[in-house]
């Protein structure tokens, strides 16, 4: 750890994303790797939940305590009544009490600008979805994620 990161608190970092994405998502969190190493971001996803608890417990508690939450757009996000009702309506409520930063990480081109989460700034940069023909690689656009996500957490410190 380096110097400048042993002051930091590692800010809770939450995964809202649907599970037609999660190779997408696994990728993403290669990319964080590094904030991780740091310490500046702890995250969680629901794949992290062990045999026997109960998995809307596990996500409520986990989504009421996280600093920074990422919505992983996608239709297949939209098209989720869990990820868009409840997950998204309550990251933005917390979002607008100051409770916590939501950021949209556009996974997949779909329609996303009228969305409840269309005011936000999106990443990565410009709202260019990762697996679009704007980048030259995937590993190009969640560098860009990944670059955004470090502003927001050390911001935050």
């Amino acid at each position: 750890m380096t110097e400048a990161s042993s002051n930091l608190i590692p800010r809770s970092l939450f995964y809202s994303y649907a599970h037609e994405d999660e190779e997408l998502r696994i990728e993403l969190n290669k990319h964080l790797s590094l904030l991780r190493n740091q310490g500046i971001i702890s995250d969680w996803n629901d794949r992290m939940i062990l045999g026997g608890e109960e998995w809307e417990d596990e996500i409520d508690e986990n989504l009421e305590k996280a600093d920074i939450i990422l919505l992983l757009i996608s239709s297949s996000f939209n098209a989720s009544d869990y990820c868009y009702k409840k997950e998204m309506a309550r990251a933005l409520e917390r979002h607008k009490a100051g409770e916590a930063v939501v950021i949209p990480v556009i996974l997949r081109d779909c329609d996303w600008h009228s969305a409840p989460y269309g005011k936000l700034q999106a990443l990565p940069k410009d709202g260019k979805s990762v697996t679009g023909s704007s980048w030259h690689s995937k590993d190009e656009a969640f560098t860009d994620v990944a670059t955004g996500i470090r502003a927001v957490a050390s911001k935050k410190n």
